[in-house]
C-alpha cells in the first residue's frame, strides 16, 4: 500500500525484499523505503507555538492524502512523525493502517493517543485518525497527555466526559483559545462531533499561524520602538 504513495508527507515503500532457503521457507524480509532526515516529534518537540502549527499543517495535508486513498493510518502519534529541515514532515508506519470503514477484530492503538471506538472495536474512519491526531497536539502544546477510554478504563460508560478534560489553554495559557478549542474538537468522544476533513483542518491551523506571525511581528516592532526611544533619551 505505502508503495502507491505520492505525497511528499507520507513515507513511501519501494521494494520487499524476502530470502529464501532452499526449501523455499522465508528466512529474512527487509523493506526499502524512502530516506528521510527526520527526528520523530516525541524526541525533539516544537519549541514555539509557530514551529508546533508547522508541523501540524503538513502532518494534516499529509494525512488528508491519506485519506483521499481510502485508507486510516490507526497509530498516529509523536512517534510516528518525522520533523525535518524548515518543518518539513513525513508520516511513517503503516502496520497498522486499514480500509475505511474497518472492524478490526482487536483493539490497536497506542494508549495515550487511541480513540475510543479503537477501544471498543467499532469500525474507524478519518475521525480516527483525527482524534489520533488532536491528542498528539494535545500532547505537543501542553506536555501532557489526554486520558483516553485506554488509560481511564476499557469500558463503555467510564470515558471521560469531553467537558471535564482540561483543555491545552487551562494547561498551558499561552496556547490560544481558538488552537486549544479545536484540540478538543477533534477529541471528543464521538466520531461524528469530530471534523471530518484533515484538509479543512489543515486551512485553519494555516490561518492560526498567519495571526500567530502577525502577533510576534507586531511585538517585535513594539519592542524594536521602544529600544530606539530608550536610546533616544
Amino acid at each position: 500500500m505505502s508503495s502507491k504513495f505520492t505525497h511528499s508527507g507520507l513515507r513511501r515503500t519501494y521494494d520487499l525484499k524476502i530470502e529464501k532457503s532452499l526449501l523455499f521457507r522465508v528466512t529474512e524480509g527487509a523493506l526499502v523505503m524512502e530516506l528521510f532526515d527526520g527526528t520523530p516529534l516525541d524526541v525533539r518537540p516544537p519549541t514555539s507555538l509557530v514551529e508546533a502549527l508547522s508541523i501540524f499543517i503538513e502532518t494534516a495535508e499529509a494525512m488528508h492524502a491519506l485519506h483521499q486513498m481510502g485508507f486510516v493510518h490507526c497509530d498516529l502519534k509523536p512517534n510516528n512523525i518525522l520533523v525535518g529541515e524548515h518543518h518539513l514532515v513525513k508520516v511513517i508506519d503503516f502496520g497498522q493502517t486499514c480500509k475505511s470503514g474497518t472492524v478490526k477484530e482487536r483493539i490497536q492503538g497506542t494508549p495515550d493517543y487511541i480513540s475510543p471506538e479503537q477501544v471498543k472495536c467499532d469500525p474507524v474512519s478519518p475521525r480516527t485518525d483525527v482524534f489520533n491526531f488532536g491528542a498528539t497536539m494535545y500532547w505537543a502544546l501542553t506536555g501532557k497527555r489526554i486520558p483516553t477510554l485506554f488509560t481511564i478504563k476499557r469500558t463503555e460508560n467510564s470515558f471521560l466526559v469531553d467537558d471535564v478534560i482540561p483543555s491545552p489553554h487551562d494547561v498551558n495559557p499561552r496556547v490560544p483559545e481558538q488552537l486549544s478549542n479545536l484540540v478538543m474538537d477533534c477529541c471528543r468522544t464521538r466520531p461524528e462531533k469530530r471534523p471530518a476533513d484533515m484538509h479543512e483542518l489543515a486551512r485553519r491551523l494555516e490561518v492560526m499561524r498567519h495571526a500567530v506571525l502577525r502577533q510576534v511581528a507586531q511585538q517585535q516592532k513594539a519592542n524594536h520602538g521602544t529600544r530606539s526611544h530608550a536610546m533616544a533619551s
